[in-house]
């Protein structure tokens, strides 16, 4: 049975932001960003949503889930590449309209499905990208096959 969250607009401005109820602020599409870091050395890995399930099945069963939204469909992270995410803890904003998700990244430690440890591989200079050098931890194409 999936956990059931306080609803924000039961909360007035200083429960929501200062008190000790967990009321998830989820878009008009139900979802609600995610940041992911590791928990060895606060890494951003990546960046994603999850839907009241998402959350409800990663709090449950301490292993990440998203919506994915390209899909349309809920995503246990590493279900395809072996690259499960555990969870560590799970932080709230002050609004709680987003979410800080800090996790063990297991497998070769690729959190981004372009097989590098983390999403956030290039750096913007003006109107350009620039690879940082953040090496490739498998290869995509074999470990997803419709691509």
């Amino acid at each position: 049975m999936p956990l059931a969250f306080t609803d924000p607009a039961t909360l007035d401005h200083d429960a929501l932001e200062e008190g000790r109820l967990f009321a998830p602020r989820f878009d008009a599409t139900g979802l609600i960003t995610a940041i992911a870091i590791d928990a060895t050395d606060n890494a951003v890995l990546m960046v994603a949503h999850m839907n009241a399930e998402a959350l409800s099945l990663t709090l449950e069963t301490g292993e990440v889930h998203y919506w994915s939204r390209s899909r349309n469909s809920l995503w246990k992270k590493g279900e395809t590449s072996g690259e499960i995410q555990r969870l560590v803890e799970i932080r709230t904003d002050c609004d709680q309209d987003a979410l800080l998700v800090t996790v063990h990244q297991t497998g070769r430690g690729a959190a981004c499905h372009t097989g590098r440890r983390t999403c956030f591989y290039r750096r913007v200079e003006g109107s350009a990208l620039i690879d940082t050098g953040e090496p490739r931890l498998f290869d995509p194409k074999t470990v997803y096959r419709t691509q």
